[in-house]
C-alpha cells in the first residue's frame, strides 16, 4: 500500500508505512509510470502557474435560495468594527484571497443589494476570515442526499493496489460557485465589498 504525498518543489515523495519521504525513483519503474499517468491526467485539479487554486473540474456549486426583493434588512449589514489586529489581519486574508482568484473586487458601479460582515477566528497566531453568513443561510434551501456508509467504501477499496489521499489546499475553496449566485456572497470589510467566486466558509450545505 503507498501513499502519495506530493509537496511545492522538485521533489516528488511516497510513503510506505512508517518509512517517510522516500523518493518517486524508489518505486519500480512500471509503477513511477502508472502513477504518473494518473496524475498527469488529474493535472487540472493541481495548482499550477496559471492557476494558483486547484479546483473540482466539471462541477459548480449552485445554491438554491427562497429570497425576494425586496431584501431583509438582515442581509444587508455593514462591517463589524475590529481591533487594529482584526483589520490588519482581514487586509492580509483578503488580498491572499484575491490573489488566488477566490474573491473579486465589487466595483463602485455595481448595484449591491446584499453583504454580509466577517469576523476574524484565530487558531494560536494564526487568522482566518469567515463571513457572517447565518441570516442568508435562512434563505438557503438544505440539499438532501444519501450519505455514504463507511462499510460500502472499505468494500469498495478492499481490492485495491494503491489507497492514495491527498488534502485539498483550501479545500472550501476548491468549489466553484455558479456566477448567477455569487451575487448573494458578498462581504463587506472596512475597505470595501467583495465577491466570493468560490464557496466560502460558513455556507449552509458547504460541508
Amino acid at each position: 500500500m503507498y501513499g502519495i504525498a506530493l509537496h511545492n518543489n522538485k521533489d516528488r515523495y511516497f510513503t510506505i508505512g512508517d518509512n517517510k519521504h522516500q523518493k518517486f525513483a524508489f518505486l519500480p519503474f512500471k509503477r513511477q509510470i502508472k502513477l504518473s499517468s494518473i496524475l498527469y491526467y488529474h493535472r487540472e485539479a493541481f495548482e499550477s502557474e496559471k492557476e494558483t487554486l486547484g479546483s473540482i473540474i466539471g462541477h459548480e456549486v449552485d445554491i438554491i435560495y427562497n429570497i425576494e426583493r425586496p431584501y431583509s434588512p438582515l442581509v444587508r449589514r455593514p462591517a463589524y468594527p475590529g481591533s487594529p489586529k482584526s483589520r490588519e489581519a482581514l487586509e492580509i486574508n483578503i488580498k491572499e484571497l484575491l490573489d488566488l482568484h477566490v474573491i473579486r473586487k465589487a466595483g463602485h458601479n455595481e448595484e449591491v443589494e446584499i453583504t454580509k460582515p466577517v469576523i476574524v477566528e484565530w487558531h494560536n497566531v494564526k487568522s482566518r476570515m469567515v463571513g457572517d453568513f447565518r441570516a442568508l443561510n435562512t434563505y438557503i434551501v438544505p440539499n438532501r442526499y444519501p450519505i455514504p456508509k463507511i462499510k460500502m467504501a472499505l468494500t469498495q477499496i478492499s481490492q485495491a493496489v494503491y489507497i492514495a489521499t491527498m488534502d485539498a489546499h483550501k479545500g472550501f475553496h476548491q468549489n466553484v460557485v455558479t456566477p448567477r449566485e455569487r451575487k448573494y456572497l458578498r462581504i463587506i470589510v472596512h475597505f470595501g465589498v467583495y465577491e466570493y467566486l468560490r464557496m466560502p466558509f460558513g455556507i449552509k450545505n458547504a460541508s
